[in-house]
């Protein structure tokens, strides 16, 4: 396990008695884009919010360079780490440019007005996120995608080194969900981050994580991971696995009554 960056060593969490997650370990790459995969329930979300240090583990230690995230403090960490949650609202009339603000509270005093380092943070995350023509728009007339642009710009201000996020491709249409992963691989950070969609992980994680029932079943690259037996084990549906000439697995599912595996690859 190594000491620099986040990482997890044989985790475990419980809740009501009930295991979520059970001795998993993971230790990203700097700079690597880590996918967690693994159907509803599987522990995917649990163990973002450890690594974001939201929730404590139940046995085990999360580390930020090899320290205890225990013994981080509270706003060093979160300089540090960024989190992008599935599900992000308000009712407050917030622009643009207030949310993406938002994500230099860690850097900044209370109640001291923003610096000029603030202001150059916030606009390089705005130019990165392509939102510089957004600033005054507000957060209740922005598309689902827009949304997840801005918190990732949000996140961005921040200036972490790992950005955790969960889901962000959930109820995006197809263009946006490219849009919003071609952004996340281009970020120099390390990147955690939980989807459904196997052919996404693929095509834009350097290394994925299974996860079924609160364990880790197959950790590794993409083209090692995502096998027709993986499939139809961790998520109960037949799939046709084919390797595309970039060099990623393609992943095609086979509707219940079809024809067999075999009988596909022959058409």
């Amino acid at each position: 396990m190594t000491a620099d960056g986040i990482a997890a060593e044989r985790v475990t969490r419980s809740l009501g008695g009930r295991i979520v997650l059970d001795d998993v370990s993971i230790a990203p790459e700097a700079g690597a884009t880590v996918g967690l995969l693994g159907p509803n329930g599987s522990g995917k979300s649990t163990l973002l919010r450890l690594l974001a240090g939201v929730l404590a583990p139940t046995t085990g230690v999360v580390t930020l360079d090899g320290e205890r995230l225990d013994d981080v403090g509270r706003r060093s960490l979160a300089r540090r780490i960024a989190v992008v949650e599935q599900h992000t609202d308000t009712q407050v009339p917030l622009t643009v440019l207030d949310v993406v603000r938002l994500g230099r509270i860690p850097h900044r005093r209370t109640w001291l007005p923003s610096s000029a380092e603030d202001d150059d943070a916030v606009g390089a995350a705005l130019e990165h996120a392509g939102l510089t023509d957004k600033v005054d728009r507000r957060w209740q007339t922005l598309s689902g995608g827009e949304r997840q642009r801005v918190q990732i710009a949000r996140a961005l201000a921040q200036q972490p080194r790992e950005l955790l996020l969960d889901e962000p491709t959930n109820h995006l249409d197809i263009q946006h969900q490219f849009d919003l992963l071609n952004l996340l691989v281009g970020l120099p950070l390390t990147t955690v981050v939980a989807l459904h969609d196997l052919n996404l992980a693929a095509m834009y994680c350097d290394r994925l994580v299974v996860l079924q029932s609160g364990k880790v079943v197959a950790a590794g690259r993409p083209e090692e991971v995502l096998t027709e037996e993986l499939i139809e084990r961790v998520y109960g549906v037949r799939a046709v696995v084919t390797l595309e000439p970039e060099g990623h697995p393609h992943v095609r599912f086979v509707r219940a009554g079809r024809p067999a595996r075999s009988a596909l690859r022959a058409e």
